[in-house]
């Protein structure tokens, strides 16, 4: 490509690969960057377009998909960094927090006691063994549709011995 072709491109489509890039790379400093690979691409490979609208195009190709790399790795290096520091982003609880929190557990754990084997059964296996419906089906010997079902009563009837549970008391 000659140079003046080169220089008129460069001229009329950086401001649009600076823009691409800078939106999804968050980051000027990143975006001039990507920008100018792009061009460095372009001359390196001494690519020949048939007009200056296909070299705008592969040029805003090249810059979007570098771009994306980028933020992927960026967002990665984030979450490492996170993970490598433990970062704790976990509230503490107050006591009263703790002390509603055990006593919604004791009433939960009663009101499950009171509900049928079979429907006690796949409740405990899907949520505190956390198995998904096949695993708790092989584990009971019974069909996935069964499996649905009963954890569906059992959610229903353990929601109406809680809800029963709260209700006011007569005579208090």
């Amino acid at each position: 490509m000659p140079q003046t072709e080169f220089r008129a491109l460069y001229e009329t489509v950086f401001p649009i690969l600076f823009r691409v890039a800078y939106r999804i790379a968050g980051s000027e400093e990143a975006a001039e960057d990507l920008s100018q690979e792009a061009f460095f691409r372009l001359h390196e490979k001494n690519m020949v377009f048939p007009n200056p609208e296909e070299a705008k195009y592969w040029l805003i190709r090249v810059v979007k998909n570098a771009a994306l790399n980028y933020a992927k790795r960026k967002e990665r290096e984030r979450k490492a960094y996170q993970k490598a520091f433990r970062e704790d982003t976990r509230e503490t609880e107050t006591g009263e927090q703790i002390l509603i929190k055990g006593e919604t557990q004791t009433e939960v754990q009663k009101a499950l006691e009171k509900l049928p084997e079979n429907l006690r059964m796949v409740l405990v296996l899907k949520e505190y063994g956390e198995l998904n419906y096949k695993e708790i089906g092989r584990a009971l010997g019974i069909s996935e549709g069964n499996v649905k079902v009963r954890v569906f009563r059992a959610r229903e009837r353990l929601a109406l011995l809680l809800a029963a549970d709260c209700s006011p008391k007569e005579g208090s």
